[in-house]
């Protein structure tokens, strides 16, 4: 296991070991002694599995109370993965950073609170998403951002000629970053 700190302050992309042959693979997703070894978190209080079609866009997701760090990685399919930083206090503060994490490239990243998350499924395939959340689910601070925002201006990589990805009826009424940030002052 390789871990590379990223621009983002406490973002960090983890590249497993794969080991491959004629019957398939096996690599190791979590190890504790590990990623202590590598200061990345030890401690989940939930996993969670999403399935999205080709075209779904997801996001940009967080959570305020408790605020959620995440371990993502993708066992199925493509994802053009993105996150925003929306820690006020940081010098990267509404800065994002985008990778594709794929079921083939052993990619994860950890992404530690006070960072918005969303990903677009490439491809023709459905993707499988699994992240590891260090905080439970809490539905009542649960929030987001517009994923379309021009102040962020993310470029997501729209396929087949579609003007819009498929997105949840919720994620398409999400706030602006600016109104949001200003509002939660």
């Amino acid at each position: 296991m390789r871990v590379t700190d990223l621009e983002l302050a406490g973002l960090k992309l983890i590249e497993l070991k794969i080991h491959q042959d004629e019957r398939g693979f096996f690599t190791e997703r979590f190890n504790a002694k590990a990623y202590q070894q590598n200061q990345l978190p030890t401690q989940y209080m939930q996993d969670n599995h999403s399935r999205s079609s080709p075209g779904v866009l997801r996001g940009l997701h967080f959570q305020l109370d408790p605020p959620q760090g995440k371990l993502v990685g993708v066992t199925r399919g493509r994802v053009f993965d993105v996150v925003v930083d929306i820690r006020k206090e940081s010098p990267t503060f509404k800065q994002f950073f985008t990778i594709e994490l794929t079921e083939d490239n052993g990619k994860l990243l950890w992404i530690p609170p006070g960072f918005a998350h969303g990903f677009y499924v490439l491809g023709t395939e459905p993707a499988d998403v699994i992240y590891k959340v260090d905080a439970l689910y809490n539905p009542a601070t649960e929030q987001g951002i517009y994923w379309a925002d021009p102040d962020l201006n993310i470029p997501w990589p729209i396929q087949g000629g579609a003007t819009q990805p498929i997105v949840s009826k919720k994620d398409q009424h999400l706030p602006r970053f600016e109104p949001f940030f200003k509002r939660i002052n």
